[in-house]
């Protein structure tokens, strides 16, 4: 069944031929080596636990990850989130390069180490994910076996829950730096944000506790101003959700532009991601600028650690004070499972004390 042969001087070719089965073979610097890898192969033969790992031994992982983010992610509602994951995996100057077949626990592990040193533990996760979900499509789809290690390895603790809420002073300060500015005469732009879209799209975030995908998702035809409602056919979830309008979001919409793509807003994420972040900078110099002339004391992180997506707590926790039943809470934000609305509603302590009376 097998055959050992010398080819050169430091290698040693093994081949197992089995009725039934795929040819099998490998080198090897030392015979002895041969030998028992022809053995290991012939038993596994013989009770039919055999596992074709051709595959495995011809690809890396990098060439994996390629693929899938070529064949796979642009068919995904994440996939320019996927993608930036892939991106980052495929960045590690160790793991990408294995061997498919020496992706083990312990390699994840390395890697999970490295990664801890630079990120926190919920991006880690999230990145493990992915892997995981590449390295089980490897082997379902595209025939490289390979026994995923994920399982095995120990997953970083889960960040807390983010809390951030928007300070009235730091949502005045931000809404100033999105106006819009004219040029100036010799037709540069001043100081002002750039994007016109970006004012209305977080004055709307705020209004309606939509996520920044489901904003920049949202058509005109699915809009219905006499009835304050915007329909999103298709959310993060799967579920389609009709989202009622207060009457400010239905103001910001009345008076917005309509464009031919038919979309509310035709800007893209990294539009956004970038606009924002330019804005809190201003934002941010703006109010430092007026603190020093009017001689007081700036509020520590001032506008610090603020994401888009925080926006969505705010809005949610905003909301709460004026619905008052969670369920009708969860069907505006579009949570399925209650217990997730927790981690968006965060009231104010001095809030609630008012409630209390």
């Amino acid at each position: 069944m097998a055959q050992i042969t010398k080819r050169g001087d430091l290698q040693w070719r093994a081949r197992v031929r089995v009725k039934g089965y795929p040819d099998q073979s490998r080198t090897f610097m030392y015979r002895e080596d041969a030998e028992k890898w022809a053995r290991a192969l012939e038993r596994e033969l013989e009770t039919a636990g055999f596992v074709d790992r051709r595959e495995a031994e011809k690809n890396t992982l990098r060439s994996v990850l390629m693929r899938y983010e070529r064949e796979v992610t642009p068919g995904k509602k994440s996939a320019v989130i996927e993608a930036i994951k892939i991106q980052v995996l495929l960045r590690d100057s160790v793991l990408p390069n294995l061997k498919m077949s020496a992706i083990t626990s312990a390699a994840i592990a390395a890697w999970r180490d490295r990664r801890l040193a630079e990120v926190t533990g919920g991006t880690v996760n999230r990145e493990i994910d992915v892997l995981s979900t590449v390295l089980n499509h490897a082997r379902r789809e595209w025939g490289i076996h390979v026994e995923n290690p994920i399982p095995y390895v120990k997953r970083p603790e889960k960040s807390k829950a983010r809390d951030r809420r928007l300070d009235p002073d730091e949502e005045t300060y931000l809404m100033v730096a999105l106006e819009e500015t004219p040029r100036r005469k010799d037709g540069t732009l001043a100081s002002g944000a750039r994007n016109p879209w970006l004012a209305p799209l977080i004055k709307l975030a705020l209004e309606t506790a939509m996520r920044r995908g489901e904003l920049l998702a949202l058509e005109w035809q699915h809009v219905d101003l006499k009835r304050r409602t915007a329909h999103l056919p298709d959310t993060k979830n799967g579920d389609p959700r009709t989202v009622p309008l207060s009457t400010r979001a239905t103001e910001i919409l009345m008076i917005m532009p309509r464009t031919l793509s038919g979309r509310v807003f035709p800007i893209s994420a990294v539009a956004v991601q970038l606009g924002f972040g330019r804005a809190i900078k201003r934002a941010k110099a703006k109010y430092l600028q007026d603190c020093k002339e009017a001689g007081r004391k700036p509020k520590m992180k001032f506008l610090d650690d603020l994401h888009f997506h925080d926006l969505r707590h705010e809005a949610a926790s905003r909301l709460a004070d004026k619905l008052s039943n969670v369920l009708e809470l969860s069907a505006v934000t579009g949570h399925r499972d209650v217990r997730m609305l927790k981690r968006y509603y965060h009231p104010r302590a001095e809030d609630l004390a008012k409630k209390l009376g």
